[in-house]
């Protein structure tokens, strides 16, 4: 048989590939033998007598299936894993987005007027402190204290009122008894 080592040296060369991936036609062996130039060769690969053969396939299906089943949460046992819990997720960064998520809560609510700076300065530090486990027990906790304070300066108010009141009828009282009034207004409260 006839060595056609120069010929596919030039067909990987022309076909822009490596040797491996030449293919000549046993057949026109003969033919390829002859042919000691690239222009020849061109010629060959244009009639097909030299093929570069197509790149082996590597299949993704097994991949995507395995994929699809991590994204569902799957595969992540104990012998799946390599670090510890601490370098797999640590727990500063945990940390860091819950105080981040409460701190930016504070800062929209202070904004916005639902909470004044005292209240925000108190919750800031008790977020810091680690008092509320996440956003919804400090939302709660902001309804509650809002709700206290509602009650309670609605209490004062009653007290200032019932104060002014008293006050009235007092003065009222002393006008009577001087003679300055009729009746005493204390019977219209």
């Amino acid at each position: 048989m006839v060595s056609l080592q120069l010929q596919k040296r030039l067909a990987a060369s022309v076909l822009n590939c490596g040797k491996g991936k030449v293919w000549l036609d046993p057949n026109e062996s003969k033919d390829i033998s002859m042919a000691t130039s690239r222009l020849n060769i061109r010629k060959l690969a244009k009639d097909g007598f030299i093929v570069k053969k197509p790149s082996t396939i590597h299949s993704r299906s097994r991949f995507r299936k395995a994929r699809e089943a991590k994204s569902k949460g799957r595969r992540s046992g104990y012998g799946k894993r390599k670090g510890t819990k601490e370098a797999r997720l640590p727990s500063s960064l945990v940390w860091m987005w819950r105080m981040r998520v409460m701190r930016r809560l504070l800062r929209k609510y202070r904004e916005s007027h639902k909470i004044d700076r005292h209240i925000h300065h108190d919750m800031y530090m008790k977020v810091k402190g680690n008092v509320y486990k996440n956003k919804r027990v400090l939302v709660e906790s902001i309804h509650r204290l809002k709700t206290e304070k509602a009650r309670e300066k609605a209490l004062v108010d009653q007290f200032e009122v019932k104060k002014a009141r008293s006050k009235v009828v007092k003065e009222n009282k002393i006008l009577w008894r001087e003679g300055h009034l009729h009746k005493p207004l204390s019977l219209l409260y």
